[in-house]
């Protein structure tokens, strides 16, 4: 059985308040992450939704499905991009330190990264959306600060 990880991000700013929220499915087994910051970007918070999946997995070498809707995060590894980007150790990229966290967690697994339309009533999409703007509406008083920005 596969695990489907199904994450999206939000700012209302770009950069500004931010939030992402993401989805863990295992047969029957279902669970929803979600966190907001201060300051960061849209970009940010697609990336740091999938991470927040992959890390909340407590077993290695799983099949998983990674589904989002952000074209920066699926594109940058099915083109093959953030290979390249760590070949020449970041060399002038953003969000470095969120690309090689997520690598450590790429490499555990067996991942394939699948792109969909945003807000086109996909269950799971719609879901992380709420949870993510839920997160980056918070009181600003509430949400950590993200160190990577």
């Amino acid at each position: 059985m596969k695990v489907k990880i199904f994450s999206d991000g939000s700012s209302r700013v770009n950069p500004g308040v931010s939030g992402y929220g993401t989805i863990l499915v295992y047969g029957e087994y279902r669970k929803e992450l979600s966190g907001g910051f201060k300051l960061s970007t849209n970009n940010r918070m697609e990336l740091f939704g999938v991470i927040a999946g992959l890390e909340a997995l407590k077993k290695e070498n799983l099949e998983i499905e990674i589904t989002s809707d952000s074209k920066y995060v699926v594109d940058s590894i099915n083109k093959g991009w953030l290979f390249n980007w760590e070949k020449q150790n970041f060399k002038d990229r953003k969000n470095a330190d969120l690309w090689i966290r997520f690598l450590v967690e790429y490499r555990k697994h067996k991942i394939k990264m699948i792109w969909i339309k945003g807000h086109n009533e996909h269950p799971e999409n719609e879901r992380c959306d709420v949870l993510a703007t839920t997160e980056s509406g918070k009181n600003i008083s509430l949400l950590k600060i993200d160190e990577g920005i």
